[in-house]
């Protein structure tokens, strides 16, 4: 969806002509009679911001509906209540820290079996489908290794036992990609990250592809009542209106901060799909419409925590913190925080290693970013690599 028709696919106001969406901040609505309104009744079960929101998003994403939680956890366990105790996810090994703890610790003790597999191989997901499995659970790109999976040709696995395929396509945003096009059947979005933009709200959001699973989701959402606020609505209505831009000076800046990253002495590797020594860069290069995402992840030659925390306690504009997609660039040790829940062993065998730094690009300058970066390797290069430490 172009700049234009996202701008113009948010509404006036009906009421009064506003060109700004209203925030309707109330509880509840005043009927004619019992059962007889104008469409609202009680906030937590509609409200019209938040009516526009989720009608924009169902548009940027080409689904039938979407659904606006207070969090991205939020929206996150509204689709698992689709799911019944016997049932089985496959979901991605490099999952997002706080979706491994609600599987886990949450739906796990439910009966629900979680199978943890390496989708950018398809033939993995191939290898461990079966009848009981109702959910395939990927992300694309993951979280914080920026793995890329086809999202076509799990579709069609999925397909095969009738299980659902849910995209988290957080990272890579309605701009660059729409996996329902793909054959997705739910999309997730952390609102909080890009299509929020500005760091001032935390929001899930949830997109179906047919009637049936709306209705579902519908009912979930009313039932559970973990609804995003009316204020939230209007401010992630806000961040839309210059979605696109943002986005693709984002991903500019994480392209030539990569690029950097590549050729620095104290780097071990580096995570961006935009590059094409990247697994699945060719997938990425199609399935992203050439849009590579604003987030670049790297591991220090020195591959220990110390040499992390080092790193990111010293740069300027890259500030550290939980998060990301902002229009301010941040960074943060996922070991240590998106990711502490996860074991070290599991993060480990999913590549996330001891020295691995997340990079959230923001909208400033790319050479400050890039001399940022440099001056806090810098700072780190007494630092010598572990091989060459003395026991």
């Amino acid at each position: 969806m172009s700049a234009t028709k996202i701008i113009h696919s948010i509404p006036s106001d009906p009421l009064t002509g506003a060109i700004s969406v209203p925030v309707y901040q109330t509880s509840t609505f005043v009927q004619e009679a019992p059962g007889v309104n104008k469409g609202f009744d009680y906030a937590r079960s509609n409200n019209p911001t938040r009516q526009v929101l989720q009608d924009v998003v169902a548009k940027l994403e080409g689904g039938d509906a979407a659904f606006a939680f207070a969090t991205g956890l939020a929206a996150i366990d509204a689709v698992l209540k689709l799911l019944s105790a016997g049932d089985e996810i496959i979901a991605v090994d490099d999952i997002y820290g706080g979706a491994y703890r609600l599987f886990t610790h949450v739906y796990e003790k439910l009966g629900v079996k979680v199978n943890y597999v390496d989708t950018t191989d398809a033939e993995n997901v191939a290898k461990v489908i079966s009848s009981k499995t109702k959910l395939v659970w990927i992300e694309s790109p993951t979280n914080p290794t920026l793995k890329v999976s086809d999202i076509k040709t799990i579709s069609e696995i999925a397909k095969s036992v009738n299980a659902l395929l849910v995209v988290d396509n957080t990272f890579a945003s309605p701009i660059a990609q729409q996996p329902i096009s793909l054959g997705a059947d739910i999309i997730i979005h952390s609102g909080t990250k890009y299509i929020g933009g500005h760091s001032d709200l935390v929001a899930g959001l949830v997109i179906t592809k047919a009637q049936e699973l709306s209705e579902k989701l519908k009912f979930i959402q009313n039932a559970s009542g973990g609804i995003l606020g009316p204020w939230d609505c209007f401010l992630t209505i806000k961040g839309i209106e210059t979605l696109e831009i943002r986005y693709k000076e984002q991903c500019k800046n994480a392209f030539a901060v990569a690029a950097f990253l590549t050729n620095h002495e104290a780097v071990e590797e580096v995570y961006y799909p935009g590059l094409v020594s990247h697994k699945n860069h060719e997938i990425a290069k199609h399935q992203q419409n050439g849009l590579f995402g604003g987030i670049v992840s790297f591991t220090l030659k020195n591959d220990t925590q110390d040499a992390a925390n080092e790193f990111v306690t010293n740069t300027e504009y890259f500030k550290l913190a939980e998060s990301l997609g902002g229009v301010k660039s941040l960074l943060c040790h996922p070991p240590q925080m998106t990711h502490a829940s996860i074991p070290r062993e599991k993060r480990l065998q999913s590549g996330i290693k001891d020295s691995l730094i997340r990079l959230s690009c923001g909208i400033e300058e790319v050479q400050d970013l890039i001399s940022d970066l440099e001056q806090a390797f810098t700072k780190v290069s007494h630092l010598k690599p572990k091989e060459y430490v003395k026991s």
